[in-house]
This record gives C-alpha cells, structure tokens and sequence, in this order.
C-alpha cells in the first residue's frame, strides 16, 4: 500500500534551465558523486549516511553546506556513536529520532539510524541525473529513499519511507542541514511560524553574541504552510525551503553562536514532529504515523537565489 503527497513546489526559475551533468570523485578515501548546472552543485558521499557535504551556489561561489574547519575531514562513524564527534558536515537525515531515546523497547540512537549508516547509490540513475540513495534501518523495520535532482536553481527531492513489517511504526523524520552564518544573515519565516516561536530578535540577525557561548533550538508546528529561508540582508543571497506540511507540518530552527562546541552555524529543518526524541513525541501526538506493509512519500524543495545587490 503507498500513500503519496501531489505536490509540485513553483520556483521562479524552473524554465529553460541548465543541463545537469553528473560526476564523481575520490575524496580522503570516499567516493563522493555530484550534479552540476550553470546555478548549483551539490555533492553526497554515500558511505557516509549519504551525506551532502557541499551545496554551492556556482553564480556566486557561496557554499550553503556547513563543516568546522577550513578543509572538511571525511571519516566514518559508527552506530551509536555521538553525532558531536561525527564530521558534522553539511546535511544528514535524521530518521526514526533525532534525540537519543527508548521506544517500544528499542534503543535508538542519537540523530538517528541513518546517518552513521552506509547507504547504497543506485549508478543507473546518476546517468539520468538522479541522485538516488537507500538505506535499510537496522533497529527499525524501516527502508528510507531519497532522490536529489537539480531543476535550474532548485535542489529537488523526493523521499520514500517503507515499513518492513506488519505494525504500525511511529517515526521522526527531520532534514538537517548546517549551513554557515555569513554577516547579514537573517531568517526569513512565515507569519505563523515567527508567532509560534515568539518572534525572538535574533530570528533577523542570527546575533546570540550578547549571551556568552549561546545556543538554541526551538520548533514552530503544527504549520499551514512550509516556508522558510536563510536571507543575507547584504547581497540579496537567499536559500529558500519549501515542503508540504500535510505530512510534515513541523518546523526546527537550530542555531549555535559559540554555544555548542564553540560551533557558529544555522539549521532550518523541515520535520513531521517534535520534540526531538520519539518517545517524548510520541507521547504529545507529535509524530508520524506509517502503517504495517506500506509506503510514505514526500517532497522538498529548495531554491538557492544569488542575489544581486552590490
């Protein structure tokens, strides 16, 4: 059985794009396979939790991925392992939790199953364009999909969750992507969403600085609508998400000014619950729903505009 959202995001740029064109490379021992056209690339490493380590806006040269250091270290985690010691960059899905938390009798782990996992790349679609990647959870009866292609100036994707077994299984899913905090970044959110969170002053400027070592993360949901954006007051650069809130109606802000490892970097995190751990989820009717022996699926997309001010 298949439940599938109809959607299809209108981006200002979707006519007369570019051609995609596919690669691939070795990387500190990893294979990492990419898309490219006149407005983006973007690069995964599949061993890695298929783990998009660079998204770069090639009209500008702006890298919209996150990593702690000047050159990016690759290395592989193990499950269990504590998501502060992983690489931590750029975008990892987090899938069936994102705290570490005991569900049904499982021990699920921090940030998820899927991101210190290895995840299979199907080569037959890179030559179509498709970033296609997979993985089978191994605490969770769950098989997890996500296809990236590049229309123009969007990144596009489209996820498929399947349940293995027969019960019903309850699931976090969020989209976790580190992005650096550039000077005149600010946040771009809906009405709704800015209300839901209290409207707090550094939602503009992405300024903690005034708390020593500060960090926050919040969540805004249930959403009407799924928009949210990273907007630099400066250039007019601005990295727009957009997603289907009739599964998904959640959004994560997470922003760390020094706070978390003396970390200083911004995620907008489209999500179908909260807060962070399932089992606390779970509880406040917070959480997706799959049934036994069927299939969800869902789409994302995300438009990244150069700008243009001098």
């Amino acid at each position: 059985m298949r439940w599938r959202q109809i959607w299809s995001p209108a981006f200002n740029r979707m006519t007369n794009a570019s051609p995609n064109t596919n690669f691939s490379r070795h990387e500190q021992g990893f294979e990492v396979f990419g898309l490219r056209n006149d407005d983006l690339e973007i690069s995964l490493v599949p061993e890695l939790g298929a783990k998009i380590i660079s998204l770069i806006n090639r009209r500008t040269g702006r890298e919209w991925m996150w990593a702690p250091g000047a050159e990016r270290k690759l290395f592989r985690n193990q499950p269990g392992d504590d998501f502060a010691t992983s690489t931590l960059i750029g975008w990892d899905e987090c899938l069936p939790t994102i705290a570490p938390c005991l569900h049904q009798g499982r021990q699920l782990l921090d940030h998820g199953e899927v991101w210190s996992e290895p995840w299979t790349i199907d080569r037959d679609a890179l030559q179509h364009s498709q970033l296609k990647t997979s993985v089978k959870l191994r605490v969770s009866p769950l098989d997890f999909q996500r296809i990236i292609e590049l229309r123009g100036n969007s990144v596009h994707l489209r996820y498929q969750l399947t349940n293995r077994s027969a019960e019903t299984e309850k699931f976090l899913w969020a989209l976790h992507a580190l992005a650096p905090v550039f000077p005149g970044d600010g946040l771009e959110l809906t009405a709704e969403a800015r209300q839901q969170l209290g409207n707090p002053p550094w939602l503009t400027a992405l300024n903690l600085e005034t708390i020593q070592s500060a960090c926050v993360k919040t969540y805004a949901g249930p959403l009407r609508e799924g928009r949210a954006a990273i907007v630099n007051s400066v250039t007019g650069s601005r990295l727009t998400f957009r997603w289907d809130t009739r599964l998904n109606d959640t959004l994560g802000v997470w922003l760390t000014r020094g706070g978390w490892h003396g970390h200083h970097h911004v995620a907008l995190e489209p999500s179908n619950g909260c807060p962070a751990d399932l089992a606390t989820a779970e509880a406040r009717g917070r959480c997706g729903i799959i049934s036994g022996n069927t299939t969800l699926e869902w789409e994302v997309a995300i438009q990244i505009d150069p700008g243009g001010k001098s």
